[in-house]
């Protein structure tokens, strides 16, 4: 992984100048300054970043943009690191929904409501989105404005685009976000955001902006960064343009009915309600479910002991937002207590410990030794793991939830063990 304390000046780089000329009147020998040698990890950032700018300018970036948008940037470290190292996602789904739809935050959302709510009542008047998903979506981002991010986006994108497995992504990203500049008439200097590029009130990245946003408060400018009104709108035009359906719920949390087969639990497994409610699925009030032939999913964050959730094509367009089930179940369990909702009803299974990254990979290895295939042991439970761990479980007598655990890895282990 590249690293780099140094912060040189990028300007003088990219323009090919050479080193300063002697002063009027000095003599020249005296003059000419002693080279102060680069490391070879930076030239080649700004190697990168000077050849970087022929693609620019060919996308029609204007020359004075890219120039302001990279000069006096440096390869950052921090974003490298955060680019190579593999989130862990170890905390546990009840740690991370408490934080998420805490009664802090329910209590700053109903007030941003209020305050907001001539704003609220007209984008759902545009965009068929209600205030409360609006509101879920811009806590959870950026605490309602207060933390959009300190990088400088440009310097982020540049490192992603520079080397790593985001490259692709980081040129892309470096492109839209200079288009960004030229279009808005926006200061490059000014563009903060998240070390991967993201800004704003509801954390745009730079391709989405230039596809989604709009001008939230007429004044012909589309401003995320100081713009609630811009941000809001924008978020309720990207849902809406996702599909977006009016007056549907994201979903609801279920009762499930005894011997229900638990493998048919997963995100994109959908049947219509009137087909859950014929296999017992009733409201966690023990009520049927309602009428309708509109496809919907059953979902199970925490396993077969945890609690349930119907999730239906709303939550999906929330997923493209954030592509995080935990999020999408965020957005709707706090846009729900925005409104007056109640809490989660079942108990979590707060016995269970998630899994670490090395022990994810074990499991990953043991279900392949035992013959139910993960297709990779990257320690990521994707559907194919899960599905493999489905196999396993039915194969054993278990409920075949796809929920990894260390029980479960322990039996695993166990049984590899003991192959000739």
């Amino acid at each position: 992984m590249l690293r780099s304390g140094h912060r040189l000046i990028v300007a003088a780089v990219l323009a090919g100048a050479a080193l300063s000329s002697p002063a009027h009147g000095a003599s020249a020998p005296d003059a000419v300054p002693v080279p102060v040698p680069m490391p070879e990890e930076e030239a080649q950032f700004y190697a990168f970043l000077r050849d970087f700018k022929t693609e620019a300018l060919g996308a029609g970036i204007m020359p004075g943009t890219y120039d302001r948008a990279v000069s006096g940037i440096s390869l950052n470290a921090r974003v490298e690191e955060l680019n190579e190292r593999q989130p862990e996602f170890v905390r546990p789904i009840w740690d991370y929904l408490a934080g998420a739809v805490s009664e802090t935050r329910v209590n700053r959302g109903r007030a941003q409501m209020e305050a907001n709510a001539e704003l609220f009542a007209r984008l759902q008047e545009t965009y068929s989105v209600p205030p409360e998903i609006l509101t879920a979506i811009w806590g959870l981002e950026t605490g309602f404005g207060q933390n959009t991010g300190s990088f400088n986006v440009f310097e982020a994108l540049a490192t992603l685009a520079y080397d790593g497995p985001r490259m692709v992504y980081g040129r892309r990203q470096f492109i839209a976000a200079l288009k960004i500049a030229d279009i808005e008439g926006r200061d490059p200097t000014t563009m903060r955001g998240s070390w991967a590029g993201a800004f704003g009130h509801t954390q745009f990245v730079p391709t989405t902006f230039l596809e989604h946003a709009v001008d939230g408060d007429g004044d012909g400018v589309r401003d995320l960064w100081d713009s609630p009104a811009d941000a809001l709108a924008s978020a309720a035009n990207y849902l809406k343009q996702s599909g977006w359906r009016t007056g549907e719920p994201w979903g609801e949390e279920v009762l499930l009915p005894e011997g229900f087969a638990y493998d048919s639990a997963e995100i994109d497994i959908r049947k219509p309600i009137s087909e859950w409610a014929m296999l017992g699925v009733r409201k966690i009030s023990g009520g049927p479910l309602a009428e309708g032939e509109e496809p919907a999913a059953i979902f199970l964050p925490a396993g077969y002991r945890g609690p349930a959730f119907l999730t239906r094509g709303n939550f999906n367009v929330i997923l493209r937002y954030n592509n995080a089930s935990a999020y999408a179940l965020a957005i709707g369990l706090l846009s729900g207590r925005l409104n007056g909702g109640v809490t989660i009803q079942a108990s979590w299974p707060f016995d269970e410990t998630p899994l670490d990254l090395s022990s994810r990979t074990v499991l990953q290895e043991g279900l392949t030794a035992l013959g139910f295939s993960t297709g990779a042991s990257d320690g990521v439970l994707g559907r194919r793991t899960r599905q493999a761990i489905r196999d396993y479980q039915k194969a054993r007598g278990l409920a075949p939830d796809g929920f990894a655990t260390p029980s479960l890895l322990t039996r695993i282990l166990n049984e590899r063990s003991a192959l000739p």
